[in-house]
């Protein structure tokens, strides 16, 4: 997700993608410790998303 698609969404979306992803990274980080996953790359992305999401989202409450 790209930061101008970031800032195109409303608060009550960011928070349900921050919901979304760290579900998702939750499920990846299980998936990952029982067999090596095929693109671990994914993790490391998920991450970063979330990272941007929640530093939009702490400049918006600014």
């Amino acid at each position: 997700m790209k930061n101008q698609d970031i800032r195109a969404l409303s608060t009550e979306d960011i928070h349900a993608q921050i919901k979304e992803l760290e579900a998702k990274l939750q499920k990846l980080s299980f998936s990952h410790a029982v067999a090596p996953l095929e693109n671990p790359i994914s993790l490391r992305h998920t991450r970063r998303t979330i990272a941007r999401l929640k530093t939009h989202l702490q400049a918006r409450t600014k």
